[in-house]
């Protein structure tokens, strides 16, 4: 039972580590994963994603899942 949560970019650089695994149990959503996995707090613009899918901070999260937190993206 557990959760795979991935870091990236200047999240990653921030935090100091890439991938944490979690124990699914009592977890929800994906705001709950990133007080487990992170620590601190959130940033304000914060993106997610659940299994490669955008999901809001107040989307479900399920044993098996994959969760990633990331920047906003920008570009020109």
């Amino acid at each position: 039972m557990s959760i795979t949560v991935r870091f990236f970019a200047s999240i990653r650089e921030r935090l100091g580590k890439s991938e944490v695994t979690l124990d699914s149990r009592g977890l929800c959503s994906v705001a709950e994963v990133w007080e487990q996995a992170a620590g601190v707090p959130r940033p304000a613009q914060l993106l997610a994603a659940v299994n490669l899918e955008y999901a809001s901070l107040d989307s479900p999260v399920r044993d098996g899942d994959e969760v990633g937190f990331f920047p906003p993206v920008s570009g020109g």
